[in-house]
């Protein structure tokens, strides 16, 4: 029997079977494309494929975050039919929504007496806040209790690793990370930035590869170095990517290939339209359990 509800937000960047099959109901962020709003919801706005090809047209995509009253939405008939609810949140590091999920429990439960909703801040994105929402299910569906669920959740957030990589600097670029200079002369001499999200959940360059080659060989490295039990890890893997399926399945083989004892396979998905919309195309990003992040 399942002793309480899970809730995430879209940015989970889970597919929407994954939602629906594990009854996870999911708050939606926005983004603005072309002067349109659309909903970031698993690509039924707007196709993956579709989204990515008008970044690199030259549409510059803008995001909006969860609403109190979104999340309200959302909540109130969980709590109408008397149960409790654990949220997960976008990192903090990353986005405020963390805020809004804040204001609409503050209002939502002087109505609904005895009830709870407790909110995690992941420090995650992307499908490695989908795998951490992943370990959550699975709590939920063993009968663990809101507060086992919970302090399991908050022990052991910091031990989801994201490692990134992209091959293309133009969203880079656009966003301000880098300067038209270094996007220019990173294309030329194929630098590809590899990236991890620190103790904050915030997004951290750690180190600059050139060719596409190195880097993927780098990233699997990295996951060598840090998964639980090394060589040995059993536990899941997730990888997104931004329109760049190769390269996600290059990086997927090498880690299938090494890593003989996962739980099942590894799972690639795509990188939704809000992450997305910072991002742009052409980012690999890797996902698994380890040792906990330190800086």
């Amino acid at each position: 029997m399942k002793q309480f509800a899970l809730t995430c937000s879209s940015t989970a960047d889970m597919p929407l079977a994954f939602f629906h099959d594990n009854d996870i109901p999911f708050s939606c962020f926005h983004f603005l494309m072309d002067g349109k709003e659309y909903l970031d919801n698993c690509g039924q706005s707007m196709p993956f494929e579709e989204f990515y090809q008008h970044i690199t047209n030259g549409s510059k995509p803008t995001t909006s975050q969860v609403s109190a009253a979104d999340y309200e939405k959302m909540w109130r008939p969980l709590l109408s039919a008397g149960t409790d609810v654990l949220h997960i949140t976008l990192s903090s590091g990353l986005s405020g929504t963390i805020n809004s999920a804040k204001a609409a429990r503050d209002n939502l439960l002087p109505k609904y007496p005895g009830r709870r909703i407790e909110i995690v801040d992941s420090l995650g994105a992307s499908s490695g806040y989908g795998l951490l929402v992943t370990y959550a299910c699975g709590l939920r569906d063993e009968g663990k209790t809101l507060d086992e669920a919970l302090q399991w959740v908050e022990a052991n957030k910091l031990r989801i690793h994201h490692w990134f990589f992209s091959t293309d600097l133009t969203s880079y670029f656009r966003g301000g990370r880098i300067s038209r200079s270094s996007a220019l002369f990173g294309t030329i001499l194929h630098i590809c930035p590899l990236l991890n999200m620190n103790t904050e959940g915030r997004l951290i360059p750690r180190e600059k590869i050139r060719t596409k080659k190195k880097v993927i060989a780098e990233i699997v490295k990295r996951m060598e170095e840090h998964a639980q039990g090394g060589l040995d890890y059993s536990g899941k893997c997730y990888i997104s990517h931004s329109a760049c399926y190769d390269d996600a399945r290059a990086v997927a083989d090498l880690i299938e290939a090494r890593f003989p004892k996962l739980d099942g396979k590894v799972l690639i998905n795509s990188v939704g339209t809000v992450i997305g919309s910072h991002t742009g195309p052409g980012t690999v990003a890797l996902y698994f359990l380890g040792d906990e992040r330190v800086i």
